[in-house]
């Protein structure tokens, strides 16, 4: 099943139907013992065959983090912008370390939905966007669901220096989540296609592909981390990291067109601003 959650609250869709969830949203969902029995009563309520509202951020009241290098495509782009900073051996060893990278991406509060406008900073000069599967996880620490992510990132201020990863991770307009949460109780397959399309001018500048067979980090292994020493009362969300990255003379512009679809989610799309 997937949740949504528009201006009219959230919706639980099955079978392209689509149902008012009673329970208080997504908190209640990631605090209950049994979040697959609140959304099965949903959908076996009255339903009506569109999506009623405006899509909003997926979110409630979770945290939302990332996980950085957890791919060798992302490994290698990192080591090629921060190597003039002394940089590059430093991605390298966090790629392959036992400690994954993970940090703060964004509160539920500045977390965008489809359709609303991503920005890129105004002191940067090399900006992209970095498609992720994400995980949704409950507060016992046990993940439940999956949403798509895009963590837009400034190239040139975390390559001057690792150490301004925040600057370069985390502003207004930098995270976007949605279009819903696919719950599920398996995990994706490693066959899962993510892939990344870039439009500008109604024309595609840049699209790639990758699968989860790439992602070298295990999903539960970035849970547990992310949870031995934090607690989420309300569950919090998990970008697992890229493995698309544009090529180096690319940047995004404003007008441009983000177009992230993961296979049995959905897609996020997102103009810049």
């Amino acid at each position: 099943m997937k949740l949504y959650r528009t201006t009219q609250g959230f919706f639980v869709e099955q079978n392209n139907r689509f149902s008012p969830l009673a329970a208080d949203g997504l908190d209640e969902l990631l605090s209950a013992a049994s979040p697959q029995d609140l959304l099965s009563r949903a959908a076996s309520a009255e339903s009506v065959s569109s999506l009623p509202g405006t899509p909003l951020p997926i979110v409630q009241n979770q945290e939302i983090w990332a996980a950085g290098v957890t791919y060798y495509r992302s490994r290698n782009a990192r080591m090629e912008e921060s190597k003039d900073a002394g940089g590059g051996d430093f991605y390298d060893r966090v790629y392959a370390a036992e400690r994954p990278e993970l940090f703060f991406k964004s509160p539920a509060s500045r977390a965008l939905g489809p359709g609303s406008p991503v920005r890129i900073r105004k002191d940067a000069k090399w900006s992209v966007p970095e498609p992720e599967l994400t995980l949704v996880i409950n507060s016992a620490g046990k993940i439940v669901g999956y949403t798509v992510g895009n963590d837009m990132s400034s190239r040139d201020i975390e390559g001057e220096n690792p150490l301004y990863l925040p600057q370069a991770k985390v502003y207004n307009g930098s995270c976007a989540v949605g279009p819903c949460i696919l719950f599920s109780a398996e995990p994706l397959a490693s066959t899962t296609g993510i892939r990344l399309e870039i439009s500008r001018g109604g024309k595609v500048a840049f699209e790639d592909s990758t699968t989860l067979a790439s992602l070298k980090r295990d999903p539960k292994e970035l849970a547990e981390y992310l949870y031995r020493e934090l607690d989420f009362p309300h569950g919090a969300l998990l970008m697992t990291g890229t493995g698309i990255v544009p090529p180096d003379a690319f940047t995004l512009q404003s007008g441009d067109v983000i177009r992230i679809t993961i296979d049995g989610i959905g897609t996020l799309e997102n103009p810049v601003g």
